[in-house]
């Protein structure tokens, strides 16, 4: 046993010496990484005090979770809160949904330079980001010549307020965010259409399935499992409702439908000063996040087979 844990030792050294240039090829991301990922951590201690900037991390006031408390005193709090769930989870089941729509029609196109055409254009407001995205949307909905409501307006509708109405706003963040990304999301259950294998409609059509009997029976079944993953590993991002869409798009008419808690934090902890309050909040979300990704592994491995490794 000892000789062999030597020469498992020997063995280590051996990949390390000839492997050098990797490890310093990743060592300046790792470098990166331990910077901007993990020192930060050590400011979650603001959300346990009445942090104040000029008395520091340790002659700050410590309070215990009096400031998770407010997270649920204040209504705006638990309002932030619905907001997300409301709008991330409408988010989940629609790009959920509209890819494996979008991936069986593209499926039964023949023609494949159509095929191809369509797919680059449905790709393609996935590599855009949303200040660009943002700028287009607030001129195509605007009130005032937006494009958008003078096809309204020809038809005789009155002009919506898309982005200055609650309910509207909700509406327009979740359509423009499964617009963006449905074909990219497209892209996994392709690859699970692709592996099906072609003897099973072979056979299906011998036994006189039309195309309908055939997605019925043969294509969505084995879309399934993968289905599982997606879905149950979406549940990770259930308090994700997007800042960047969210920062560019909303104003202060729509806080009360619109605010979502990423957005909550930068206003109350970068533009009001209040950095402890924020911060508990930040890491509210943090671990009710991480338990839910626990959860959607455990989820994806017993109904799946998922693995990460």
């Amino acid at each position: 046993m000892k000789v062999s844990g030597e020469k498992h030792k020997q063995k280590q050294s051996w990949n390390l010496k000839r492997n050098w240039p990797l490890h310093v090829l990743v060592m300046p991301a790792i470098i990166l990484a331990f910077i901007f990922n993990y020192l930060p951590l050590g400011g979650i201690i603001m959300a346990f005090q009445d942090f104040k900037p000029w008395h520091g991390f340790t002659g700050s006031e410590w309070v215990g979770f009096e400031q998770f408390k407010r997270i649920f005193e204040f209504s705006e709090g638990r309002q932030v809160i619905w907001n997300t769930l409301v709008i991330s989870s409408f988010k989940i089941v629609f790009q959920l949904i509209i890819p494996i729509i979008f991936a069986l029609l593209l499926n039964e196109v023949r023609v494949m330079t159509f095929k191809r055409s369509v797919q680059t254009l449905v790709y393609l407001p996935h590599f855009l980001s949303w200040v660009i995205l943002g700028g287009i949307l607030l001129d195509l909905l605007s009130v005032d010549g937006g494009l958008v409501n003078q096809f309204l307006n020809f038809f005789g509708i009155n002009s919506i307020f898309f982005l200055g109405n609650g309910d509207w706003f909700r509406v327009t963040v979740i359509a423009s965010d499964v617009w963006k990304d449905f074909g990219f999301s497209a892209i996994i259950f392709l690859a699970a259409l692709s592996g099906i294998n072609p003897n099973l409609y072979e056979a299906a059509v011998v036994d006189g399935a039309n195309r309908f009997q055939q997605v019925l029976f043969i294509t969505l079944p084995a879309l399934l499992p993968i289905t599982i993953v997606v879905a149950t590993l979406a549940l990770g991002n259930i308090l994700n409702a997007g800042f960047d869409q969210i920062f560019n798009l909303y104003n202060p008419l729509v806080y009360d439908k619109g605010d979502i808690i990423d957005t909550y934090v930068y206003r109350q902890g970068l533009l009001g000063g209040n950095f402890s309050y924020a911060t508990a909040v930040g890491l509210f979300k943090s671990v009710i996040a991480f338990i839910l990704i626990v959860i959607g592994y455990r989820l994806a491995y017993k109904y799946a087979n998922y693995r990460i490794f």
